[in-house]
């Protein structure tokens, strides 16, 4: 008697594999094939973490810490971040508003598994990550996107923020330094945003912070609850050591914000994950609390980095690739491509076609800005050595001036 058939639930369904990790796992395809790929996909930096982490980590398998820890992860990584937030922001939080789980995607899942029901919408300015409106929709919410302007510097406007909010809007979401576009907001926008959202308490804002450490501006960063001390009961910051630390794989993350949206994500994540590592959490600890020398030095080589990307990239006819103020990506408009033709005779209709383009001819993996609710644009990472940014920017003008 044969097997009933596997169909996956609604909720599967209504989601997409996540966009940039599928050019991933397809840049890497070809170069198992024997193909020669630059890889300009992955949101990962390429530096190492730092040996002062993984000794803790080490230290810590060492000395037994390899038990389950509490929900809300261990009282010294909780300091860790109680200290830092303290540090970055002025405010401080209490063990109650804090809490850790296996990467900030996750806490951002959690968030709106916590609040969201069946109507409920999120507004999710656009150029937005990736995974942000599928997070919404697997949680049974609306996304509801709203399109920043080049113009604006790709941030969202006090005009845009109200004309979206209706009664079902349950949350903003921020990303700032934002990915793709490496857009941040000064202290100025954030409090025009705030004052939109006083006439609207029933807004909450998700404030996802994972790139403030990879800035480029002379202004140091504002988070929004420091901007908005009026709306820290409705604010939740989501940040990790990811990014900064170069702990990708560590999967360690926290959030911060109203002790009843904590409490809530506890609940799940006890009935999920249970706790984060503890040897993760141990690292983290010491990533938070050591030498920051490595997050300095890993933020120069990024803007070395970006400036060369750019540099090459604005000589480009028909790419217009946008200069950002923090994190690694460069968010390139191609609209000046869209209509020509490939040596093979095909019309190049989207930005689809063109990183399909590039990835055949140029050997060069980028992702489609409609992937990230913007088009005709593609992303770069730059979280890769000048000599990868050379030999990528140079492949992809050579294949752009074989269009016609």
């Amino acid at each position: 008697m044969s097997a009933a058939p596997f169909s996956p639930s609604k909720r599967v369904s209504r989601i997409r594999i996540s966009p940039s990790l599928a050019a991933a796992q397809r840049a890497r395809e070809l170069r198992e094939a024997g193909r020669t790929i630059v890889d300009f996909t992955a949101g990962e930096p390429d530096f190492d973490t730092p040996q002062h982490v993984k000794d803790a980590a080490i230290a810590a398998i060492e000395a037994g810490e390899t038990k389950y820890t509490p929900v809300n992860g261990t009282a010294a990584l909780r300091d860790a971040i109680r200290e830092r937030m303290l540090r970055s922001s002025g405010i401080r939080y209490e063990d109650s508003q804090i809490t850790v789980g296996g990467g900030g995607k996750q806490l951002i899942n959690l968030a709106f598994a916590a609040t969201l029901d069946a109507g409920d919408e999120v507004i999710v300015p656009a150029p937005y990550w990736v995974s942000y409106p599928d997070m919404v929709l697997v949680n049974d919410g609306t996304p509801v996107p709203v399109q920043t302007r080049t113009e604006d510097g790709y941030r969202l406007t006090p005009e845009a923020l109200r004309a979206a909010i209706t009664p079902q809007t349950r949350w903003l979401v921020l990303n700032a330094p934002g990915n793709p576009t490496g857009a941040v907001y000064d202290r100025a926008s954030l409090e025009s945003l705030a004052v939109v959202l006083a006439d609207f308490p029933h807004v909450w804002v998700l404030s996802d912070e994972i790139y403030d450490e990879i800035l480029y501006t002379d202004e140091p960063y504002v988070s929004f609850a420091e901007a908005a001390p009026a709306l820290r009961d409705r604010t939740v910051t989501v940040n990790g050591v990811s990014k900064a630390y170069a702990m990708t794989g560590w999967r360690l993350g926290y959030a911060v914000g109203d002790e009843r949206l904590i409490a809530a994500i506890n609940k799940l994540q006890s009935q999920s994950s249970s706790c984060p590592s503890s040897i993760s959490q141990a690292a983290a600890a010491a990533a938070l609390t050591g030498d920051q020398t490595f997050v300095a030095e890993c933020s120069a080589a990024y803007r070395e980095r970006r400036d060369r990307a750019v540099s090459a990239l604005e000589r480009v006819p028909g790419l217009r690739p946008s200069v950002p103020d923090g994190a690694f990506y460069l968010f390139v408009g191609c609209s000046g491509l869209i209509g020509k033709r490939t040596p093979s005779g095909d019309t190049i209709e989207n930005d689809l076609d063109v990183t399909l383009y590039l990835l055949d001819t140029a050997g060069v993996a980028v992702i489609q800005g409609s992937a990230y609710g913007s088009e005709p644009f593609f992303r770069i990472s730059f979280a890769t050595g000048l000599d990868q940014i050379e030999r990528g920017t140079a492949a992809i003008a050579a294949a752009v001036a074989k269009l016609s």
